[in-house]
Order: C-alpha cells, then structure tokens, then sequence
C-alpha cells in the first residue's frame, strides 16, 4: 500500500509560503498582469499586516513568485478572496498547487467550509474549483465592476 503524497511532495519543484510585507511589489506586478481592476497597494497592505483574518500564501518557482491564493477565515468559513498566477506560470500546476495548500490551510485553521467568487467567464477557473471539489451554488448578478455575474462556489470541508 502506497503513503499518499502530500502537495508540497507531489511538486517538489514548486515552494508554498506564507506571504510577508516583503513580497508586496511581486504581488502587486502579478494582479496588475491577472486583472482589469487590480486590488491596490494598500488593500494588500492591509490583507498582509492589519488583517487577522486574513491568510495568505504564494507559490514560488525558482525563487520567484508564480502566484499567489489568499482567504479570510471567519468562524468556520474560510473565503477565498483571491488568486492570480503570473501569465508566464500559467498551466504548470502554479494554481491548483496553491489551492491545494490554502484549502489544507484552512482546514488545519478550523475551516470547514470554503467559499469564492468567480467570473462567470472564467470557465478554466471554474473547472479547477470543481476539480478540488468545489460546488456552483448560485450568482451574484453583477458582482464585478463591469457588470459581469460571478459565480458562488462553496466546498464541504467536514469530511476533509
């Protein structure tokens, strides 16, 4: 009978950690590639030094960031907040590794549910959340600035 891996095993290429002040500019670069209306400087300064709440992890490829996941845990519900992988690092795993140690996170954290927004658009997203066991459970008409739906996806972490 085989040991089960666990994420940090099954990539060893790939390094998890906590993310620090330090790390902001590289955060800040990848948003700016990732979205049309990034998150500002002093949002994530804020996520990073005030927010007890807030837990967040990059994804370090050759010593460089590839991306980063982040999540709020209020209770018993983790809610991911963000996540942005640089374009370069895209289809490598950079994103579902990520997901894999925030879910992991969370629950060691006292999680036992997940919950995100996604845009509607954002079916390659989408197939990674349902991938880890996230479930559609409604929308949010509108919920983007450009007037763009989002998706609610939740996970059942009870039986983690």
């Amino acid at each position: 009978m085989s040991k089960r891996k666990t994420p940090q095993e099954k990539r060893d290429e790939l390094l998890i950690r906590r993310l620090v002040p330090d790390d902001l500019e590289d955060i800040l670069n990848i948003e700016r590639l990732s979205f049309n209306t990034p998150w500002s400087r002093e949002s994530y300064e804020r996520e990073l030094k005030d927010n007890p709440l807030a837990y967040y992890l990059g994804c370090f490829l050759n010593g460089q960031l590839a991306g980063y996941a982040g999540f709020w845990l209020i209770l018993d519900e983790g809610h991911i907040a963000n996540v942005a992988v640089h374009p370069q690092c895209r289809g490598r795993g950079v994103g579902g590794f990520l997901l894999e140690n925030l879910i992991s996170l969370c629950f060691v954290s006292g999680g036992r549910w997940m919950t995100l927004e996604v845009r509607e658009s954002n079916t390659g997203a989408q197939g990674l959340y349902h991938k880890l066991g996230f479930a559609d459970l409604g929308k949010r008409p509108g919920y983007y600035g450009d007037g763009e739906d989002a998706i609610i996806m939740w996970k059942d972490m009870r039986s983690f």
